[in-house]
């Protein structure tokens, strides 16, 4: 079979799954849990590390010797000025060039700011950064954000970390049949029957933190999204039958019928 690659921008990935580091009981089982994911990109907001000696942080130390694609974000912004602040700041301690924007508009919801965001990312475009913005599943917002320049796009399926899941498939399925770019959900899944309902309406991706870092067992339930990421993509690749309003037998019904 050949090999199910993606791209963001110029860099190819074979995971599915970007995987936070946040809110993990120990270093350990953060550590467990990612090499369970099979994760080849990992997300960090920058407000949590050490930018003065990024080599010696607590959180990146734990990863040395094995080589990830970082994707820091610009979580507890609240405007595109702060976002764009603490892009350059992660850029200038030699992080990164992607950039995940996450500015929030509401600190109850945390939902993000449209407007904002679509400022903040054309600004880091013109910057050179690989530009992934968090978005809401608005199809419009997720077009004015590709035109942008973005990298891929970050609709989410609910607020962040409430488990709720896909809270709108319709308009996920429109985001992702008009986007020319990866669209991966972020935030508000909780189970792997919500990140196989995503990858079956054709993500490219899903990024979690919560329900792994959360679960009773991080590194099973790390391994269990990823399976389910994987049977979800191979379902949306293979084709579901079409939805019928009757029953039709599958055991030829009109054939075997007494006349």
């Amino acid at each position: 079979m050949k090999p199910d690659v993606w791209h963001i921008g110029n860099h190819e990935l074979t995971s599915r799954f970007f995987i936070g580091t946040g809110l993990f009981p120990s270093p350990y089982v953060q550590k467990e849990a990612i090499e369970a994911s099979g994760a080849e990109v990992l997300t960090f907001a920058i407000r949590r590390i050490n930018l003065e000696a990024t080599e010696d942080d607590s959180i990146l130390q734990h990863l040395q010797g094995k080589s990830y694609q970082y994707l820091p974000n610009t979580s507890g912004a609240s405007t595109a000025e702060e976002a764009v602040r603490i892009a350059r700041l992660a850029r200038a301690s030699g992080l990164s060039d992607w950039i995940k924007v996450e500015i929030s508009a509401n600190e109850r919801t945390l939902l993000p700011d449209p407007i904002e965001t679509l400022r903040a990312t054309e600004i880091l475009v013109k910057e050179g950064f690989t530009v992934l913005p968090y978005t809401s599943d608005d199809p419009v917002i997720c077009k004015r954000l590709e035109e942008a320049g973005a990298a891929a796009v970050m609709p989410g399926a609910a607020p962040i970390g409430t488990g709720l899941g896909i809270l709108n498939p319709y308009n996920l399925g429109l985001i992702v049949e008009e986007a020319k770019v990866p669209i991966i959900v972020d935030a508000g899944l909780g189970s792997v029957s919500d990140v196989a309902q995503a990858m079956e309406l054709g993500v490219a991706g899903v990024l979690m933190n919560t329900p792994v870092a959360k679960a009773k067992d991080p590194a099973g339930m790390a391994r269990a999204m990823r399976l389910g990421i994987e049977a979800g993509r191979l379902a949306y690749l293979s084709g579901r039958i079409s939805k019928k309003r009757y029953a039709s037998a599958s055991s030829g019904y009109e054939e075997f019928k007494l006349k």
